[in-house]
């Protein structure tokens, strides 16, 4: 039996039949960043630019079967988690973390839609946090996201770094907090607290409105980490990647939504 060649990142989260956000942002993520993509399917949502129209949540024996299938075969150096819709699955996703134990995890905990609609009940956000953050690499909340796991409110970006600290103090071992939310100002800054402190990036906030940012900011990372970058160069490196696909963004549907350019920074582009 032959050794992988090539290193793998592994994708647990929700499909995007309008190939905007999701697994299928999650695997040209990983393409772009140099790394094989593998995908189970914790959640298939129909889904346009204009909406999301069903959700269908797998049995978790299935979700349990894809992991395991995905841990035979290949080098999995990183696993991105996405959206993952009850405490069932969460638990699911868990035991499989801690029984395969990948070098880095990346959580981007999906709880709040575009919409502001609440995605996660509380059983789920319980199990979120006491499971799921534990096992974590790094997590990449958005600012809804942060203040659901915190009870609070994050109103302006001194309170971001308190957030980040915090939820880096419920068991993740980084936290890179996400500012698209915070309202006001010519720039998006995004704080990491890890084991050196904090660090903060910032870029020009760009007048759009666009779908996928956070899936592809955390499958950035893990395929940056899943090469062997180190934790605060992965972080920096897949926002600048984020930055320049949206700034080569383009609309395939008939809604408003920009969809990200993946490989924008690609020689010969």
């Amino acid at each position: 039996m032959q050794t992988p060649t090539v290193i793998s990142a592994l994708t647990i989260a929700g499909s995007d039949s309008g190939g905007g956000a999701g697994i299928q942002a999650d695997l040209k993520a990983f393409a772009a960043n140099g790394v094989h993509g593998l995908s189970a399917l914790a959640a298939l949502t129909a889904q346009h630019t204009r909406g999301v129209t069903a959700v269908h949540v797998p049995p978790v024996e299935f979700l349990e079967a894809q992991i395991d299938a995905c841990f035979e075969d290949f080098d999995i150096r990183a696993v991105k988690l996405g959206m993952l819709a009850s405490a069932a699955v969460i638990e699911t996703v868990a035991r499989a973390l801690e029984k395969h134990r990948p070098p880095h995890v990346v959580l981007d905990p999906v709880m709040v839609a575009t919409s502001g609609a609440r995605l996660l009940e509380e059983d789920a956000l319980h199990a979120l946090r006491t499971r799921l953050l534990p096992l974590a690499t790094v997590a990449t909340p958005n600012l809804p996201e942060a203040e659901l796991l915190l009870g609070r409110k994050i109103p302006d970006l001194e309170a971001m770094a308190e957030a980040a600290a915090a939820l880096r103090a419920l068991g993740a071992s980084a936290v890179l907090l996400k500012g698209g939310h915070l309202q006001g100002g010519g720039e998006v800054v995004d704080i990491l607290a890890d084991a050196e402190g904090e660090l903060r990036t910032a870029h020009p906030r760009l007048a759009l409105d666009a779908h996928g940012t956070g899936c592809t900011l955390a499958s950035a990372v893990a395929a940056n980490l899943a090469r062997g970058l180190p934790l605060r160069q992965a972080c920096t490196a897949a926002v600048d990647y984020v930055h320049a696909a949206l700034r080569a963004h383009y609309r395939p549907g008939r809604g408003d939504v920009a969809v990200l350019d993946h490989f924008a920074t690609l020689p010969g582009r």
